[in-house]
């Protein structure tokens, strides 16, 4: 059996996302054998960052700085804003380097059942960004869940008298996805969303 503070290292890592007791205990014996680099090194980044994280006033990004960098960037266009639910789905789309434009993150998505209302998230805060005038399309970048097309949708509508054209992902089959291995939902949303080929 490894010591109490052993254990609480192996817990604490064994809560993060796609480690298990059994992974955790891995990464815990492999940081171990490592202490005076790797140990040394992932505590000291750890306390960096706990010391220099912030939300960004502008778009509710983490980053170290406010504004984040992606707000501070002024090679970002100003005229595009990609709606998204979590900052998770902010770097995934930042990640592919395929917008330009800047964000905003919503902090969730509506949620009846979880009690999630509109004022629980930053859309008026996305109305007044809008509002401000300088922003012609807002892209609406919501998970394909029913939540997340209940909140796309009522953000659509709280927009609609805004001067800004409004667009949302595409979704439906994956590239290289087979068709007897997608769900319904998936199918009936490629179907609803089909487009003529030449």
């Amino acid at each position: 059996m490894a010591s109490q503070e052993i254990e609480t290292l192996t817990a604490a890592l064994s809560r993060l996302p796609g480690l298990g007791p059994r992974s955790a205990r891995r990464a815990v014996l492999w940081l171990i054998k490592r202490r005076e680099t790797s140990l040394v090194q992932l505590v000291d980044a750890l306390a960096a960052v706990r010391e220099a994280l912030v939300e960004c006033q502008a778009c509710g990004n983490i980053d170290t700085t406010n504004p984040c960098g992606i707000c501070a960037d002024p090679r970002r266009d100003r005229t595009s804003l990609c709606v998204v639910e979590e900052v998770a789905d902010l770097w995934a789309l930042d990640r592919a380097h395929l917008f330009t434009g800047r964000y905003h993150v919503l902090g969730g998505r509506l949620s009846a059942l979880d009690g999630v209302r509109p004022e629980d998230l930053t859309i008026d805060r996305l109305l007044s960004r809008v509002g401000e005038g300088g922003i012609d399309e807002v892209v609406l970048a919501m998970n394909a869940t029913l939540e997340g097309q209940t909140t796309a949708h009522y953000i659509a509508e709280r927009l609609e008298g805004l001067p800004v054209r409004i667009t949302q992902l595409a979704h439906g089959l994956p590239v290289g996805g087979e068709l007897d291995y997608l769900d319904e939902g998936t199918l009936a949303q490629a179907i609803r969303a089909r487009r003529p080929v030449l």
